[in-house]
């Protein structure tokens, strides 16, 4: 199986990217990880139309998602699940022979609606908001936790 993250907008501090791509490193020693980083759209002044940019970001996000792939959308509405549950679900899908699974970050406006349809699962990493380049760490790190407690390394402290 083979993990892909599709993420609007790069991470602009220099302590996120070093924290992403050490937790992509990790990742990279159970499954096959790409990270994909797509222009975030941006509007004139401060009187931005929310839902225009989030159409251009839901475009570019769904063609860059394969047919095959099985989706999880990240959203503070999305369903929450604990760190074993993650696992759980990650060990199924492996188990299940599911080509690849993609998690989708939006941009600053969050996903449209097209985008949470063509979703097979909407998951939240926190009830609280967010920023979408905080998410990204977050996910990476819960991920690699997920496969340390399939492999039962001690990681994970339970």
């Amino acid at each position: 199986m083979k993990l892909s993250l599709l993420c609007i907008g790069k991470l602009s501090a220099d302590w996120l990217q070093r924290g992403a791509r050490d937790y992509a490193d990790r990742i990279g020693r159970y499954l096959p990880l790409t990270i994909e980083e797509l222009k975030e759209s941006k509007a004139g002044g401060k009187k931005a139309d929310k839902e225009q940019i989030r159409q251009r970001e839901t475009e570019l996000l769904l063609q860059r998602i394969s047919p095959f792939s099985f989706v999880v959308a990240l959203d503070e509405r999305g369903e929450s699940v604990r760190s074993e549950e993650l696992s759980r679900f990650i060990g199924k899908h492996m188990l299940d022979g599911t080509q690849d699974v993609t998690f989708l970050i939006g941009g600053a406006y969050g996903l449209s609606d097209k985008v949470q349809q063509r979703a097979d699962m909407t998951l939240a990493l926190s009830v609280m908001t967010l920023t979408h380049q905080m998410a990204r760490l977050l996910l990476l790190e819960q991920i690699y936790r997920a496969m340390t407690i399939l492999r039962n390394e001690p990681y994970h402290n339970r």
